[in-house]
């Protein structure tokens, strides 16, 4: 180790402790099985990260059906839900009202306990998604009251 700036030095990092080489998750499409999921209109690909890091992390991507209906109102018993979409777009309403779109490009973070309803997709949807810890409840609840009623 470089003692001015704390840095492993080059010849270090290439001795990789065996440990660490059992927790390296590589997933590629054909070899990410498919895993039921909380919906049953999408397709549900883990990506083995649950696995690696013993439930501390989950990442999956999830796949539109084409046979969307809306989630109802519901949160997640996490510390955090972060989700990348790939392609297409999702709506969704939050407590208080507000409506975010978010497409392809486009990233969002939800706070484990935030009231929320995914109200569109588009058919294409495809999102990747990452939620801390690896397991994440999902708790139905009432609309709230101060939020816009979607049909």
């Amino acid at each position: 180790m470089d003692s001015d700036s704390g840095k492993l030095k080059p010849s270090e990092a290439v001795n990789v402790d065996g440990d660490l080489m059992g927790k390296l998750a590589y997933a590629t499409a054909e070899t990410a099985p498919l895993v039921p999921g909380r919906r049953t209109f999408f397709k549900y690909r883990d990506l083995g990260v649950s696995d690696a890091s013993n439930g501390r992390l989950r990442a999956q991507v999830t796949v539109a059906t084409g046979e969307m209906q809306q989630t109802g109102w519901h949160y997640h018993l996490c510390e955090s839900q972060f989700f990348y979409t790939l392609r297409g777009w999702v709506d969704l309403l939050f407590e208080g009202g507000r409506v975010i779109r978010v497409g392809a490009g486009e990233s969002l973070h939800i706070p484990g306990g935030l009231k929320h309803n995914e109200i569109a997709i588009s058919e294409d949807f495809e999102f990747l998604e990452i939620s801390v810890p690896a397991k994440m409840g999902t708790v139905a609840c009432d609309p709230p009251e101060n939020s816009a009623t979607v049909v």
